[in-house]
């Protein structure tokens, strides 16, 4: 490495190791570099460039507080620093620090603005356009500016242009599913059923992992049961890779990244494919020359919007999000109410939870029924008669309730009543991790309370479980405006990150509403995650960028969720699944729409049973969650594209109705 050398030749040249450091950042050797970054500033400690290197090590690694105070220091030394500033600014976004929010914005768009006139690379990072108050032509060209710099790596490979395959004799579509998320990570939680599914008879499907096996069962069940795996991983040439996909045969390349970590968007700009598409990852426009489709839906991305994007859309009949929360949490399926003998009965202070219920109603004294009549569907479903369906959950009366509230108040993993275990549900991660994680279905009767979480029994709880940057503070206006018309409620939120919850705690204090109204509880393995959804009574969505994945696992968790969509993609998934689970009544038109909604169900006990029992219903009968349908309706889909390519068209706009 060159910079060794000049390090060798001149030991206090700071240049070098800041040099060195980004090389080593680049070779993913983290603490390598950060020993260089600081060597350099111990060498120049009025070294603006080091100090924002070093702060950008900090932010990957989740230091935040660290990064802000060292992207503070290179601005104090370099006022006119843009990166430092906006990644000071999306740091502080994280945190929820809103002093001089305002002025804030107003100067990152500011500089997005100057970049793009100057043609430079803006310091916004595509992925994180949609939290700042640009227009969508500026967010399209971020994005367009990293499409190029793709395109611009890969002019020195000098590569001909490839041969695209056609489709001979009523042979099969081939479809090539491109990811760096094959494994523990949200995108697999959602689709890893999905490869699969496709009907093999069209269909011939490729997956090209872009990581390493992470040795869980979501990675080797797609491994398994896609027709043909492929870990491009171990070919970190851009070119032979292309060359590996090319030689596949592959007629739809679809890119799942975007701009995501572990993307390699250079893949597609060498076009190994006919056909590319963006499906699912990614919550926005490539704004690249070379992706010729988005698949999307007619309310996350309707018509009239079409603008923002570089891709042709591409509707699915339904919305264009997935979950393989069915085949992951059968267990909830259904439910048990425990009796905790409190007077009356809700449906979230004390649950059960298993994949067989029959143990726990048979060592139970008593049984009753909980009966609760769902609000009517605005479209007919799949399962519709003309009965007004009724949602009937076991309300169990145990011999003694002394033995579970034992368990949840000493933090003991198991209890047993009568011979039968119930484990308690903040422990699963002790007992079995693979469980914990999603990758197996627990064995274990679970029980799931409010007293584990400090959520009041009585109260009623509003939810959001997304990572605190989704919050800006228009949602929080919203929020403290809700929590102060529904007396008896409290906010329950995650330490999404922990540095988060003092400054949303001092924000809603001085707007008026007490500590203890808004509850903060750690991040958790993802099936207490979304098993512990079933505590609130009501999710309120986050305007500015909608919980995607956590929209999906509060539905599964049969909470009602309440989305005012905006205008970019990351504003509308939510509405996109509420419209799908036929829930249309929960998307507001305005912010004061927002706030009448999520009161009245606040405030109004009938029509919030009515509404919840809507919404348990509506996740098994409705497409939301069916990954079958959801596979069949990709694959027409995926024909449509295919169909215009081979009559040699270009791509256009496949937004017609599906019969």
């Amino acid at each position: 490495m060159h910079y060794r050398e000049a390090i060798r030749i001149s030991p206090t040249f700071a240049d070098a190791y800041s040099n060195m450091g980004n090389t080593l950042k680049e070779m993913q050797d983290i603490q390598g570099a950060l020993q260089c970054y600081t060597r350099a500033i111990q060498i120049n400690p009025a070294f603006a460039d080091a100090h924002s290197n070093l702060a950008s090590i900090h932010k990957d690694s989740g230091n935040i507080p660290e990064a802000i105070q060292a992207y503070r220091t290179a601005l104090k030394l370099k006022p006119d620093f843009p990166d430092a500033y906006c990644n000071l600014a999306h740091c502080l976004q994280i945190v929820c620090d809103w002093t001089d929010y305002e002025p804030r914005m107003k100067r990152l768009v500011q500089i997005v603005q100057e970049q793009l006139e100057k043609n430079r690379l803006p310091s916004v990072h595509p992925h994180h356009s949609m939290l700042y108050p640009l227009t969508h032509s500026q967010r399209k060209a971020i994005a367009a500016r990293h499409a190029n710099l793709c395109l611009e790596k890969i002019t020195v490979l000098h590569k001909p242009a490839y041969q695209h395959p056609k489709i001979v004799n009523g042979g099969r579509l081939r479809i090539g599913y491109v990811s760096s998320d094959f494994g523990n990570h949200p995108t697999s939680h959602l689709m890893q059923s999905i490869p699969g599914m496709h009907n093999t008879e069209n269909a011939e499907i490729f997956c090209y992992s872009l990581s390493s096996d992470d040795g869980t069962t979501f990675r080797s069940k797609i491994a398994k049961e896609a027709e043909h795996f492929i870990d491009l991983s171990q070919v970190p040439c851009n070119g032979k890779a292309a060359d590996l996909i090319n030689a596949d045969g592959i007629h739809i390349l679809v890119n799942m990244n975007g701009y995501t970590k572990g993307a390699r968007n250079e893949l597609f700009a060498l076009r190994p494919a006919p056909v590319q598409v963006m499906w699912l990852g990614y919550p926005g426009s490539s704004g690249a020359s070379f992706m010729d489709y988005i698949i999307t839906d007619s309310v996350t991305s309707p018509y009239e919007l079409r603008d923002q994007y570089s891709e042709k859309l591409a509707y699915m009949p339904n919305t264009f999000f997935i979950g393989d929360h069915r085949h992951m949490f059968p267990h909830m399926l259904e439910r048990a109410i425990i009796d905790t003998k409190e007077g009356t009965i809700a449906d979230n202070v004390s649950i059960v939870n298993a994949t067989d219920l029959e143990p726990i109603m048979k060592t139970a004294s008593d049984i009753k029924e909980l009966i609760q009549v769902a609000a009517n569907s605005d479209h007919h479903d799949d399962h519709h008669d003309d009965k007004v369906p009724e949602i009937v959950t076991p309300v169990v009366e145990l011999p003694t309730t002394e033995a579970v509230t034992s368990m949840v108040l000493s933090g003991q993993a198991h209890t047993s009543i009568n011979g039968v275990v119930l484990q308690n549900g903040l422990t699963t991660q002790q007992t079995n991790n693979k469980a914990a994680t999603g990758e197996e279905v627990p064995k274990n009767i679970l029980v799931t309370s409010r007293q584990q979480y400090g959520l009041p029994e009585n109260a009623v709880v509003y939810c959001n479980f997304n990572q605190l940057y989704k919050i800006d503070p228009s949602t929080l206006d919203m929020w403290v405006e809700i929590i102060k018309k529904v007396p008896n409620s409290v906010l329950w939120l995650l330490r999404f990150p922990a540095v988060g919850e003092p400054n949303l705690l001092q924000t809603a204090q001085s707007m008026g509403v007490p500590a203890n109204r808004i509850i903060f509880s750690p991040v958790a393995p993802k099936e207490e995650h979304v098993r512990r959804g079933q505590l609130s009574d009501i999710c309120l969505d986050t305007p500015l960028c909608n919980g995607h994945t956590t929209g999906m696992d509060v539905l599964w968790a049969g909470t009602p969720m309440v989305t005012f969509p905006g205008e970019t993609l990351a504003s509308r998934v939510a509405a996109s699944q509420l419209y799908t689970i036929r829930c249309p009544e929960l998307v507001a038109k305005t912010s004061d729409d927002y706030v009448a909604i999520a009161v009245r169900l606040g405030t109004d006990p009938s029509y919030l049973k009515a509404t919840r029992a809507k919404v348990w219903r509506n996740r098994i009968t409705t497409p939301l969650f069916d990954t079958k349908r959801y596979a069949s309706d990709l694959e027409r889909l995926y024909h449509r594209m295919w169909s215009r390519c081979e009559r040699g068209l270009t791509p256009d706009h496949l937004t017609e109705p599906w019969d």
